[in-house]
């Protein structure tokens, strides 16, 4: 960029010294313009010569070269400069927003690993990520990346996840946590064992999705690819015919003038604001979603979704943390800690979520030594005896069976009842957190005018209605199986207009059927699961809800700047291309109408990477 950059500098002070500079000898003076051409113009030349010998000469570079040496050809040396140089400031502006996109994009090919620390044989070896195997040991210092997911066997420290997540808050870890390749270990040592091997891993799969994400375009970028391949040609022909047929026919017509309009007409008609711009626009909406955390697979997905009409959304892990909590504990006959303390002694074997929520509610080292006797009675609850006591914990049906005279509780979410010694003792309370962010959301897709917003649970009715009408959504189905709610997602697809698009919103996991029968299938990418980066069409790596309305703005944001570049870009070259076949501009305003509009159009296009949340 720097040595292009002196080049174009270099080569317009030499145009300024030849424009200015009075000269006796002329050849003097149409040295120096050849001089500064050649400086710019000579790969132009090698490109069009090369594409000419394999029969690819219908390009950018083949109009610039036939455009500026007939106009050195004519004695319009000064416009042959100007047209060069000026279309090659255009590429580095072209360039630089180019680099700019790879470069928010490539914030991500950051998580990228060297190498990883291997423990073998009682050595640390540092040896390439792919070359571990999974149940090995890896060594993460402070300040490495984690080049391999795992589990956590020894350390703890704070994970800086931003290149996965945009996140900037670190997450902290400690021994049993799942830590994923790419976030960067910021200050403890981690002994971390292998759970997949480098093809496999989140860092890869991301990879993967965003190096892939530009071959699935968009119809506004297939048009104007098929536009270019027809466009080249017709102008070129007509160039051809504005340079021989007027002199022929026409009295007093000079070949000097008509071939001096249809240079100026090959230069105007050089397609390089629609080819650029439009492109460009939608690589700079895929980086600017990427620097916040959302991974859109393709510009056609970006595209879609400025036409969303409907956001359905699943439950759980969607707009529900998806993590069980103990929400109230009601004691009939002891203190709150005595009933808790004694729920989580009779659920110490079990590893279901509810009994997981109850001992991370007690918080306190469970002695396994009063548990002496423990049955599961399938489908009610369990029978355990705990200091000598039988406790009975279960739900209505448990308490039924055992003819246990209870207190029915009303709360929403899942009820834990609890027996000691066949009297009622109390209930537990426990149910799935909504997110701190899922109402903004919500709010922000109403003022966004999305026409519709659904949810589809598997959960109890009450329990799903609740949700519901606490973020205020439209409509809500309950107590649907996987297959009902590929029904409902049908059903609802009839319910659109002919343009409008259904965005599903899952957490990718037991949801791959719907993300993969709506328009744009959008998974919570739950810090890179491989299911939802692997069934959806966008990721939302921060598992925040909020982000569904920053994906949403981004695409309307740059379909606007796409149509505004088409129409600008458009509009100014079929302008100059009438006054240039009428012989009313020079290649000064063909200068405008290829490279300024251009500049213009990408200038425009940058704004994509400007992304506010």
């Amino acid at each position: 960029m720097k040595k292009r950059l002196y080049g174009i500098i270099i080569a317009g002070i030499l145009f300024l010294i030849a424009m200015f500079a009075e000269f006796e000898n002329v050849w003097m003076n149409r040295g120096i313009f050849i001089i500064s051409y050649l400086l710019v113009g000579r790969k132009i030349l090698k490109k069009a010569w090369r594409n000419l010998l394999r029969g690819k000469a219908l390009d950018e570079n083949f109009l610039m070269a036939v455009a500026t040496l007939g106009a050195f050809l004519v004695g319009e040396f000064p416009e042959a400069v100007a047209v060069m140089l000026f279309y090659q400031v255009g590429e580095l502006f072209q360039d630089y927003a180019v680099d700019k996109s790879r470069k928010s994009i490539a914030s991500l090919m950051d998580i990228r690993p060297d190498y990883a620390n291997v423990s073998r044989n009682a050595h640390i070896e540092k040896v390439d990520p792919s070359e571990v195997k999974i149940g090995e040991q890896i060594v993460v210092k402070p300040g490495e990346k984690i080049p391999l997911d795992g589990v956590i066997k020894e350390g703890s420290s704070m994970l800086d996840t931003a290149a996965l997540t945009g996140e900037s808050v670190p997450r902290s870890v400690n021994v049993g946590d799942d830590v994923l390749s790419g976030c960067i270990n910021q200050n403890g040592l981690l002994t971390i064992e292998v759970t997949k091997e480098f093809g496999e891993s989140t860092v890869s799969k991301i990879l993967d999705l965003v190096e892939n994400a530009s071959s699935k375009k968009s119809k506004s970028e297939k048009f104007i690819t098929k536009f270019a391949k027809y466009y080249t040609p017709v102008v070129v022909g007509i160039a051809l015919v504005l340079a021989i047929l007027p002199p022929l026919f026409l009295a007093d017509a000079m070949f000097a003038d008509w071939i001096y309009r249809a240079l100026t007409f090959l230069v105007v008609s050089c397609p390089c604001a629609l080819v650029i711009s439009i492109p460009l626009g939608f690589f700079g909406g895929i980086g600017g979603a990427s620097k916040v955390g959302i991974l859109i697979k393709g510009s056609n997905y970006l595209e879609a979704l400025s036409h969303t009409e409907m956001v359905v959304f699943d439950k759980t892990g969607t707009l529900t943390e998806g993590v069980f909590e103990v929400q109230e504990v009601n004691s009939a006959q002891m203190a709150k800690e005595d009933l808790l303390r004694m729920v989580a002694h009779a659920e110490n074997f079990s590893n279901h979520p509810v009994a997981v929520s109850v001992k991370k509610a007690y918080s306190k080292e469970i002695d396994e030594n009063v548990i002496t006797k423990t049955e599961e009675i399938s489908g009610h609850g369990i029978v355990t005896t705990v200091e000598g006591k039988e406790i009975l914990v279960g739900n209505e049906k448990l308490m039924v069976q055992k003819n246990i005279a209870f207190s029915k509780c009303e709360a929403l979410g899942t009820i834990l009842y609890v027996a000691i010694n066949q009297v009622f003792a109390g209930s537990i309370v426990i149910a799935d957190m909504i997110k701190p962010d899922a109402p903004k959301a919500i709010q922000d897709l109403k003022k966004l005018s999305i026409r519709k917003t659904v949810m589809l649970t598997g959960d109890r009715k009450e329990v799903g209605e609740n949700v519901a009408k606490q973020l205020q959504l439209d409509e809500v189905y309950t107590e649907l199986l996987p297959d009902g709610k590929v029904q409902k997602v049908e059903e609802l697809m009839k319910k659109k207009s002919e343009k409008g698009k259904i965005v599903f919103v899952g957490d990718g996991i037991n949801d791959a059927p719907v993300l993969a029968l709506s328009d744009i299938g959008m998974a919570m990418g739950g810090l890179g699961s491989d299911a939802a980066i692997e069934a959806s069409d966008i990721v939302i790596m921060t598992d925040a809800p909020s982000k569904i309305g920053t994906a949403i703005r981004i695409s309307k944001k740059t379909m606007k700047i796409v149509k505004q570049n088409t129409i600008f870009a458009i509009s100014i070259k079929i302008a100059v291309l009438l006054l240039s076949a009428a012989g009313m501009s020079t290649m000064w305003e063909a200068v405008f109408a290829d490279v300024g509009v251009s500049v213009l159009a990408i200038l425009n296009s940058l704004r994509m990477l400007q992304v506010k949340e």
